[in-house]
């Protein structure tokens, strides 16, 4: 039996303007839906070459080296504020007036991506790399503009990870699987912690599930009279917690719609799903599945989502 795999190296993607309104209720890193959009994109402008029709994308990981939030908060201010783009002035009557605009949160990103790669013979390694970076460079993730990435590498002319490249990985090789997971250094790797939220839900006896992932969440500070000043306390909780969209969660059966887009597939209304996730260095890390995501669909919940391997078998 083959025990290596194939892993797409992505190191340094550099993304201007990605959408950072995640769900209605979370502004930040972008739902790892979109992570997962791009490499099905990636996939589906890859099988068009002849030579790659029988490849497939099927997991990824997403490590953060940089974020560059587009927001502001004045001297004095309580809450921040999006900046946004201004839009011409257009003429009203014998004056001029700004046009009307939707609020749209931006973010600025560097990353590297982890993306498992199936169906690829040794003989189509090159082509691969070829049109890999041919598509890349007319693609956006999160909505955002790919600005820059590492050049690829053959995998039969280096062996380094410094790079982006295609890599080699024995299962059973520690020094292999050390080797790609420290490809993702330095940066943060985000995982889904949904098995601490179901946990602290029970203990806690809650029904409200947000209510229980806003107790994780929330940072209390405290005043110290002697002081005369506020101090922020820890939380019980270690570990960089944040709330994170997997996916969506259909409201009505499935069937079609007056003026909907694609007649011939069929629609429904859905809303996000909003679960936690943590942020965690990728050293940390031991085995390269505990990193990636993947695409799930259960029929019996109506859930179509976005899952972290190291919480398969959850509900």
């Amino acid at each position: 039996m083959n025990r290596t795999k194939k892993y797409l190296l992505l190191r340094q993607v550099k993304i201007h303007n990605a959408n950072a309104f995640s769900s209605p209720l979370t502004i930040g890193f972008p739902a790892m839906t979109a992570w997962l959009g791009a490499m099905h994109a990636l996939e589906r402008k890859l099988r068009q070459c002849e030579s790659l029709s029988d490849i497939r994308l099927t997991k990824l990981a997403v490590s953060c080296h940089d974020f560059d939030l587009q927001t502001y908060k004045g001297p004095g201010d309580y809450v921040n504020s999006v900046i946004i783009t201004a839009n011409p002035l257009r003429k009203k009557g014998a004056s001029f007036e700004r046009p009307p605009f939707i609020e749209e949160a931006r973010v600025h990103l560097t990353v590297s991506l982890l993306i498992e790669v199936d169906g690829l013979a040794p003989i189509s390694f090159s082509t691969f790399t070829k049109k890999t970076t041919e598509t890349l460079m007319g693609m956006k993730i999160a909505g955002g503009d790919i600005l820059d990435f590492s050049p690829i590498q053959d995998p039969m002319e280096s062996t380094s990870t410094r790079n982006s490249r295609l890599l080699l990985v024995d299962g059973e090789n520690e020094r292999d699987v050390r080797r790609a997971i420290r490809s993702l250094m330095p940066g943060y790797v985000l995982v889904e912690r949904r098995q601490l939220l179901k946990q602290k839900n029970e203990e806690n006896n809650q029904q409200d599930i947000l209510q229980t992932m806003l107790d994780l969440l929330a940072l209390h500070y405290e005043y110290d009279d002697g002081q005369d000043s506020w101090y922020l306390q820890p939380r019980k909780e270690k570990g960089w917690l944040v709330p994170i969209v997997t996916g969506f969660k259909g409201l009505t059966s499935l069937g079609h719609v007056a003026n909907q887009r694609d007649a011939s597939t069929l629609h429904r209304f859905a809303e996000p799903v909003l679960t936690l996730g943590e942020f965690k260095m990728a050293h940390r890390f031991d085995c390269i599945d505990d990193m990636m995501w993947h695409y799930h669909y259960d029929k019996n919940k109506d859930l179509y989502v976005c899952v972290n391997e190291s919480n398969e078998g959850e509900d």
